[in-house]
């Protein structure tokens, strides 16, 4: 009996991590006092790993729709392990925010490239951020680091000629990057780990790529900065999840005052 309730909990699990769990999206929600004129929105993807327009990403834009943030970032991985940008086109062109949508590479944008990144980018109106800064608006500006890993990471010229005054928001993928930026941003947003993809209570997360470092998911914090790395959407190597739900985060910067 012990054997059999034992095969039936296994299996039950497995499905769940199979069926269930990677398409359960959590929206958490987070406050970050930053020097911004008036609150602002942003909504963090990445690690998306898609490959068509499937019911994962069909429930994604139903809740981009339904929280309408001001700003979409994308923090690398949208593409699957083994698929081609391509793919993404048909869920990428479906995202749409009041003041853009802006992305910088993963590991996997940087080992399968499109013949020209900024134009594939540009074709779907998201801004490709390559080691460079831009403004969301005067108060707000973005520093897109290129993907470290298999790509050409430069923290010091993505974060050059931001106004010192401006709140600045760092985007990589790999969350290892963090003492690159650190004390020279507001916040920074990276994925890659997957939040270890498969956590089991008691035992260490299996699943960590190179580039984690001590970062898995959650908040941080290191040299004035906050950094925060979410969980992702997508799977990588394995399509299961468990302990891991995939996240949409989103950010709300607001000035001290409005606390």
């Amino acid at each position: 009996m012990m054997v059999l309730a034992c095969l039936v909990a296994a299996a039950g699990a497995l499905a769940y991590a199979v069926w269930i769990e990677p398409r359960w999206i959590e929206v958490t929600r987070h406050r970050v006092i930053a020097p911004v004129s008036a609150p602002i929105t942003l909504a963090h993807l990445t690690d998306l790993h898609t490959t068509r327009m499937g019911p994962r990403e069909r429930r994604l834009l139903a809740l981009l729709d339904r929280h309408a943030p001001d700003v979409i970032v994308i923090t690398g991985d949208t593409v699957s392990t083994n698929g081609r940008p391509e793919q993404c086109r048909a869920f990428l062109s479906r995202l749409r925010a009041p003041l853009g949508v802006w992305a910088v590479r993963g590991n996997w944008e940087s080992l399968k490239p499109t013949t020209n990144d900024r134009a594939f980018y540009e074709s779907l109106n998201i801004r490709l951020l390559m080691n460079e800064s831009a403004a969301v608006r005067s108060d707000l500006w973005l520093a897109g680091l290129d993907d470290s890993i298999f790509g050409s990471s430069d923290a010091a010229a993505a974060l050059a000629g931001i106004p010192a005054a401006a709140a600045t928001i760092a985007l990589f993928h790999a969350p290892a990057d963090f003492p690159a930026v650190a004390g020279k941003c507001a916040l920074a947003l990276a994925g890659h780990a997957h939040g270890g993809q498969i956590g089991i209570p008691g035992l260490r997360r299996w699943w960590l790529p190179r580039g984690c470092g001590s970062f898995i998911a959650g908040w941080y914090a290191q040299g004035g900065s906050r950094l925060y790395v979410s969980r992702g959407i997508g799977t990588s190597m394995l399509p299961i999840r468990f302990g891991a739900r995939p996240e949409l985060a989103l950010m709300t910067l607001q000035p001290s005052e409005t606390l």
